[in-house]
């Protein structure tokens, strides 16, 4: 081997082990930096559901197919034990902003064929997960998910951001302020109304006299406890039955 093959092959082999180092000390010392590189990789998490999204059959021509499309809220929610016998589709993921679901919007939704999405989704982008984002940021991605799923005849259901609270010594109203939250249902309650969307009141049902959620309904001031998933399973259960038999009604 000559002198300049030595040379090279002693720089390529120093280059792996200062990378392998790297690595080693982020492990160590920045593991979130790590998670944080890897997400770029695939930003929207498109290959979070596809393995389930292909082994996924059509529905038949009367499964009244809906997909729970959100974040970590949706996510953590146990469909099959709260609504029984129902052919109800999580495609929650913990963290997501509306600029990702919409994103993965085609393949986690429009492709599955359902009869209805239930959107769920809005308080991550007011915490900056993905950067800082406007409200009328967030607007833009509602519409635009509400427009793709009205094109594919899918009915859709804007639910209410949920109200936050501090009271377990995590100050949520740091990352979540509750003026935004107001501000954002109010106007998803109005576009709703305006564009013949459904719009899902939780809010109004968890709420406290501070506009704080209510205690009883979440242990960390952000995700629902059990108590809160039970007031959650009814009013979208309610809601959905009027959509599909909307649904029915204007499809027959």
């Amino acid at each position: 081997m000559g002198v300049q093959s030595k040379i090279r092959l002693i720089i390529a082999t120093t280059q792996v082990h200062i990378k392998l180092f790297t690595l080693t000390i982020i492990r160590i010392f920045l593991p979130d930096l790590l998670y944080r590189l890897d997400r770029l990789n695939d930003w929207a998490q498109l290959g979070y559901y596809k393995f389930q999204n292909t082994a996924l059959v059509s529905p038949d021509l009367d499964e009244q197919r809906v997909i729970f499309f959100g974040d970590s809220i949706t996510e953590f929610w146990d469909l099959e034990t709260a609504f029984p016998n129902q052919p109800y589709i999580n495609r929650g993921i913990a963290g997501q902003t509306t600029a990702q679901m919409l994103l993965r919007l085609r393949q986690d939704v429009l492709s599955l064929s359902p009869k209805v999405v239930l959107v769920h989704a809005g308080t991550n982008d007011i915490a900056g997960n993905t950067g800082t984002t406007s409200l009328e940021m967030i607007i833009n991605n509602y519409m635009s998910i509400a427009e793709l799923a009205d094109k594919n005849g899918i009915c859709i259901i804007f639910a209410s951001v949920l109200p936050i609270h501090d009271y377990s010594g995590i100050k949520q109203s740091h990352w979540r302020s509750p003026a935004k939250i107001q501000i954002l249902n109010s106007w998803l309650n109005q576009y709703c109304e305006a564009c013949h969307h459904i719009y899902l009141d939780y809010y109004s049902s968890m709420v406290d006299e501070k506009g704080m959620l209510r205690p009883e309904l979440s242990d960390d001031g952000l995700h629902p406890n059990q108590k809160g998933y039970e007031v959650m399973t009814f009013l979208a259960e309610t809601t959905l039955q009027k959509t599909i038999w909307r649904y029915q009604i204007y499809t027959e």
